[in-house]
């Protein structure tokens, strides 16, 4: 994209007004998708995001600038502008870099872009037929194949000058089901950190996701309100996962923690969770759809143990994250692009196998709440209050699986519904979303095996 000389003189006009780190990241990506409804394609479409970002630390202190011009003018310009925004410029600083060798754990081995439209739409109607197939209630599907493929440049005085290339591949597919004057939708969206041989080597079975969507939609078609209440939850693998991204991922980065607006600021070596409870942010899991070779300052990404045996052992650390806390980076640093200054974030974060059979899961509740899958949620860093919607849902009663119940939320702040955690199941599974913060969204995986929170509010009817 451009040579270490030029990195060095950028990075030593930014330095120019006293910073005492400088960060140069350049970007050239390519972004597609092909949409399809009722099996005609509706859309496909692609383009191109080409920029740099210039940033600077003094202390704790930070300013970013960006330009899409990455002519040696262009990139001188953007640094000058960032380092007049610290103090008056001086001399240029000299830098040295020496090049970062980056090893490749995500292999892609078909480019997206290289395969034929005709092939994906294919693709495409294979799912469109499984949803449309699954019963006579399917009023639509919707399908959608994204991909992007996203190279990146990072020189820093860190001594950091890196190149890294991520491919991402995912299918969405959405079910519409009809009866009785209303409709319900289902989703799945599976998707990966590799090409499009995600699709021939089983990683994604196109057919399988437009069934579990259309599942979904026809159930939740024919499920009655759920009635609220605090109650025992069962929460099931894969995306279920959400409830520890969304109740106490978010509140372990670093934005938050390093300037103690997090509830777990100041608390490593605390009793935190249930014992049973191990949470772990892995951005190494080779192909996963969170997974990088290194983050986007440099660093290279690895697996951070955040919670053990319910004790609270790690952050999630970006550089600036890292001064503050005096603290090293942890791998954890992401932004959606170019165009914003990256912060700490989640990669691949999950909650580990533990002791209980699944069986005994249900078996050991009366009445309550088992939540098949799980949608997007939000939460207050600061204070740790969640909600996040149940997509599929329903009642346990008497260690049985009953009746489907639809319009249920799980509410209730990250500390408690940790130390709530009581048995932890052995199907761990990953899901895949998108994950939005100050930086932008980035794709993350969120997993766990079924597991039971002793009790929490259910919100429904």
């Amino acid at each position: 994209m451009i040579d270490k000389l030029l990195a060095q003189r950028v990075l030593g006009r930014a330095q120019a007004s006293g910073g005492d780190y400088a960060e140069l990241f350049l970007e050239d990506s390519v972004r597609a998708s092909v949409n399809m409804v009722d099996g005609a394609v509706d859309t496909a479409i692609s383009g191109r995001r080409y920029g740099a970002g210039v940033r600077i630390f003094k202390g704790f202190k930070s300013v970013y600038a960006t330009t899409n011009d990455l002519s040696e003018d262009g990139l001188m310009a953007c640094a000058g502008r960032a380092a007049a925004a610290i103090a008056e410029l001086g001399a240029d600083v000299a830098v040295t870099l020496r090049p970062t060798a980056v090893g490749n754990a995500h292999p892609c081995l078909i480019t997206p872009a290289s395969v034929a439209l005709k092939r994906k739409t294919d693709l495409l109607r294979v799912s469109n037929k499984a949803i449309m197939g699954h019963s006579k209630e399917i009023a639509q599907a919707v399908l959608t194949l994204t991909e992007w493929d996203q190279n990146v440049l990072i020189a820093s005085t860190d001594d950091v000058f890196a190149c890294d290339r991520r491919v991402y591949t995912r299918l969405r597919a959405q079910a519409v089901a009809s009866g009785n004057g209303e409709n319900q939708v289902g989703y799945n969206a599976p998707g990966r950190h590799m090409g499009f041989e995600c699709f021939e080597n089983g990683e994604i079975d196109v057919k399988k996701a437009g069934i579990i969507a259309a599942k979904r939609a026809v159930t939740m078609l024919h499920a009655g309100p759920c009635q609220a209440g605090r109650m025992p939850v069962a929460i099931e693998n894969g995306f279920g996962g959400v409830i520890f991204h969304e109740a106490c991922g978010h509140s372990l980065e670093a934005t938050s923690v390093a300037v103690g607006f997090s509830e777990f600021s100041g608390r490593l070596g605390e009793t935190v969770a249930g014992a049973k409870v191990t949470a772990i942010d892995d951005g190494t899991l080779k192909n996963n759809w969170g997974s990088m070779n290194i983050d986007d300052e440099g660093t290279p990404t690895q697996r951070n143990v955040l919670i053990e045996n319910g004790v609270l052992k790690g952050y999630l650390i970006d550089k600036l994250g890292a001064r503050r806390m005096n603290m090293a980076p942890t791998g954890s640093s992401r932004r959606e692009s170019y165009q914003l200054a990256p912060t700490s974030r989640m990669s691949n974060t999950y909650i580990d196998n533990g002791p209980d059979k699944n069986a005994d899961i249900i078996a050991s509740i009366e009445l309550g709440l088992y939540a098949a899958s799980m949608g997007g949620g939000s939460v207050n860093p600061a204070t740790g209050e969640f909600n996040f919607a149940v997509n599929e849902g329903y009642m346990v009663r008497n260690g049985k699986i009953a009746e489907a119940v639809r319009g249920a939320s799980l509410i209730g702040r990250g500390s408690e519904v940790l130390q709530n955690i009581d048995m932890v199941g052995q199907n761990l599974d990953h899901g895949q979303g998108m994950c939005g913060s100050l930086s932008g969204s980035v794709p993350t995986n969120c997993g766990q095996p079924l597991l039971r929170v002793r009790e929490i509010t259910v919100g429904g009817r």
